[in-house]
């Protein structure tokens, strides 16, 4: 990781501006999170503006050091622009995602990057499959894709179980997102990752046969 860049800390200062308003202002907050209801009814931008609201400083803050860590790999392989559409295709893919398995639920609401950063952690293990992550709590490095493809199971099992007051259902999308937009971006990656390519859609295929199954 080199020095961060621009593309970056304008991502991170809207983020943490947008934030900040909706930290301090219930209508605001309201207004643009992501609710299936108000989707339906016609204010598609939720769908783009929850993205960039937090419910706190701590899940702000986590996704604000999620994406510093990982923006770079992105960026250094496709340069800021291609990082930006990865960036947005995956906070929509989120988006489309949870509307896809909550849309006969009008009160659900979601808010965060997560999906977003997920995406961009996502690209970048495939664009790097030889990355190593230090966990909290665990003093060993782990295999990159290890962590991608056992935080997507997570959050199958999240999804399954209503677990907590996360969205998994975007956070998976935004990963969806952005594996699809890296491998438009570099279907070589198909031929020279071959394996990666196919571990990492493990769990994509997982969840929708679940879902066919009517198990999630």
């Amino acid at each position: 990781m080199g020095n961060i860049e621009i593309v970056t800390i304008i991502i991170i200062v809207v983020n943490v501006l947008v934030s900040i308003k909706g930290f301090n202002d219930t209508d605001f907050f309201e207004r643009y999170k992501f609710q299936i209801g108000p989707i339906n009814a016609g204010q598609k931008d939720r769908m783009l503006t929850s993205g960039f609201l937090h419910v706190d400083l701590a899940h702000l803050a986590m996704n604000m050091l999620t994406l510093f860590f990982f923006a770079d790999v992105v960026i250094n392989w496709f340069g800021s622009i291609k990082f930006l559409i990865i960036y947005f295709i995956s906070l929509l893919a989120g988006s489309l995602l949870a509307m896809f398995f909550h849309k006969d639920e009008p009160y659900y609401s979601a808010v965060g990057a997560s999906g977003a950063v997920v995406g961009v952690l996502y690209a970048a293990i495939l664009l790097q499959p030889s990355m190593s992550l230090y966990l909290m709590f665990i003093p060993i490095p782990i295999p990159a894709y290890i962590v991608g493809i056992g935080y997507l199971l997570y959050s199958i099992y999240g999804m399954k179980s209503r677990l907590g007051n996360i969205g998994h259902t975007a956070h998976f999308g935004g990963a969806i997102g952005g594996y699809i937009t890296t491998l438009l971006f570099l279907p070589d990656l198909i031929f020279t990752e071959t394996l990666m390519v196919i571990l990492l859609a493990i769990p994509i295929i997982i969840l929708f046969a679940m879902d066919k199954m009517g198990k999630i």
